[in-house]
């Protein structure tokens, strides 16, 4: 069924949208961005619906896309952002124009292979191993959404990953770093040296491993004696979402550095239901850089707080450590470890701290 109108500017709600009907049935789509990539999106989705009973033979790949990341908005919004970006430069412009009933497997082989080569304004020449992995996996997703709509019987089996990439080390925080972040609660701002108000969402994160946007979602009920139950995320839109994946809905035993930066941070919040409130993401990362450059430490990532705890954590017996970072790669760890016993999370607990004041304690080396 084709469209016959197009999507209109609703400047009340600040939104595109576009009404179509079908067998009697009358739907509503809508984009929020700007200008009028706002306006083909709230069309694509419109076309990929109307066109989703006939789609195997007519709907175009722009269309089912749009339809699949509109099914993809409740993941983190850091999943949701790649997955858009990994559409918009390397999917689209390359078969956005096929219907899905023409897609093949080397049509998918081709993106991975000229996404290796151009990564788009990346700070690399090529994009690396676990980059091209993710993209992968985006294409695996999508095919199957359009296998389930009926649009194709496509399977991808066979795609791989160009022999040339390389996995990209992670950078993390020295044990000068650490011991810096332990010692140091200060900061400058408008000139003056200052106690940073968020030294204890950097030390939480740090000796515990959670994501940005999980520790946003935290609240005081969640925290029990010597660990939190992981619910929720906060994106940086300020949506709540269940998080990256199944399993980071997970409980985390914690050391006695974050039960300190908790006791410290009941002090200042302890009256309000969330233990971790930021006016945005956007300004928690600009003030961990901040504090990094007054304090002669190396300006890191916020997820890079998380490859910090891995690396140390790796000391642990491997179970804890699936358990503590909820990789989706382990197997349903919620579900697994839902029957944790509080003597193993005291055990954890304290191999943790052990690690913790270990290095701590060890004299930095240059």
């Amino acid at each position: 069924m084709k469209r016959t109108n197009t999507a209109k500017w609703i400047e009340s709600a600040q939104r595109w949208q576009i009404n179509v009907q079908k067998d009697g049935v009358r739907k509503t789509f809508t984009s929020a961005k700007p200008g009028r990539t706002g306006q083909r999106e709230a069309n694509a989705k419109a076309d990929a619906w109307l066109e989703s009973g006939i789609g195997r033979k007519r709907c175009s790949v722009e269309s089912a896309w749009m339809a699949f990341l509109d099914q993809k908005k409740l993941i983190s919004d850091e999943e949701y952002t790649k997955m858009e970006s990994f559409g918009r430069v390397h999917l689209l412009p390359q078969i956005g124009k096929k219907t899905v009933a023409a897609m093949s497997e080397q049509d998918f082989q081709s993106i991975i292979n000229y996404a290796f080569k151009h990564p788009q304004g990346r700070g690399s020449d090529t994009l690396s191993k676990k980059t091209l992995q993710n993209y992968v996996n985006y294409c695996k997703q999508f095919v199957k959404f359009c296998r389930k709509s009926k649009m194709t019987t496509l399977e991808l089996d066979e795609i791989e990953i160009p022999t040339a990439a390389r996995c990209k080390g992670k950078s993390v925080l020295t044990v000068e770093n650490l011991q810096t972040l332990l010692s140091k609660d200060t900061t400058v701002l408008n000139g003056k040296v200052v106690r940073d108000s968020y030294i204890n969402y950097y030390r939480f994160q740090v000796f515990t491993g959670v994501r940005p946007g999980e520790m946003r979602g935290l609240k005081w009920s969640d925290i029990h004696g010597n660990s939190c139950e992981l619910h929720q995320a906060i994106n940086i839109k300020g949506q709540h979402t269940l998080g990256k994946n199944q399993n980071a809905l997970r409980t985390v035993v914690l050391s006695q550095y974050a039960i300190d930066a908790l006791e410290d941070q009941r002090q200042l919040t302890g009256h309000q239901e969330y233990i971790f409130p930021m006016a945005s993401m956007h300004t928690y990362y600009h003030r961990w850089q901040r504090y990094q450059r007054v304090n002669g430490m190396p300006e890191l990532s916020l997820y890079e707080m998380r490859h910090t705890f891995v690396s140390i954590a790796k000391e642990l017996p491997q179970g804890d450590l699936k358990q503590l970072i909820g990789h989706s790669k382990s197997m349903d760890t919620y579900k697994q470890y839902s029957h944790y016993l509080e003597g193993d999370d005291e055990r954890t607990a304290g191999n943790l701290q052990a690690v913790f004041e270990r290095l701590a304690n060890s004299k930095s080396t240059q």
